[in-house]
């Protein structure tokens, strides 16, 4: 009887406490462009042993049960005007904005998803080191909006493999944004950057004294 009475005083406490929202492991961190980019690790690169076949992509995406893969959900959610989703994730109609040549497109045929840091430049600054689990869902990150991005597939395949000291965006306008989301993938997931690449970084964050990075670190 005295067990039953305490297991209901315990039960009544629990219902009036105040509920406590559930907080990532890892708090999202904004700093000024300048000191993020002071705050990259360095590192030597290697692409030795590098496949990428190595990163399971596109996988079954953040919704498993909505038919979509990675690929058509960043499509789905970078949108300006909303497909229209058929059977089997089949996308018709839509447009989307191509930031990196600020192209605007109506097919999403015609564009790619671009690993904002590539496969194989993570690869170089890290991911060799990770198991086949986390190298999957680096591929497959949506839980940061600068990731992945699609862009039009010209833009991607001239950008390829290249870090910033070898390639940024064609629209000069837009490099402030470009590093930023560049050093903010970095720092996501603890990636190294080499020498000449952080002068590259550098460069481009002294004319942007109001840009900020915003990153949510990875455990």
């Amino acid at each position: 009887m005295l067990k039953a009475v305490l297991r209901g005083l315990a039960a009544a406490s629990l219902a009036v406490l105040p509920l406590t929202p559930w907080t990532p492991a890892h708090a999202a961190q904004t700093l000024p462009l300048t000191e993020a980019v002071a705050g990259l690790p360095l590192g030597s690169e290697s692409r030795d042993g590098y496949d990428r076949d190595a990163f399971r992509h596109w996988n079954a995406g953040a919704n498993p049960s909505d038919g979509c893969n990675t690929r058509a959900e960043v499509l789905i959610s970078e949108a300006v005007d909303p497909p229209a989703v058929g059977p089997n994730c089949r996308l018709t109609g839509g447009s989307w904005w191509s930031y990196y040549d600020q192209v605007q497109v109506t097919s999403a045929s015609g564009l790619d998803i671009d690993h904002m840091v590539p496969l194989a430049e993570s690869w170089d600054s890290g991911a060799s080191a990770w198991t086949a689990q986390r190298r999957e869902a680096y591929a497959n990150d949506q839980g940061a909006s600068a990731s992945l991005v699609a862009v039009t597939a010209r833009s991607n395949r001239s950008k390829s493999d290249q870090d910033p000291a070898q390639w940024l965006p064609p629209a000069a306008g837009v490099h402030c944004r470009y590093v930023a989301e560049w050093v903010a993938t970095k720092l996501r997931w603890s990636l190294t950057a080499d020498e000449a690449e952080v002068a590259a970084l550098g460069e481009v964050a002294a004319g942007c004294p109001d840009q900020t990075v915003t990153y949510e670190p990875v455990a």
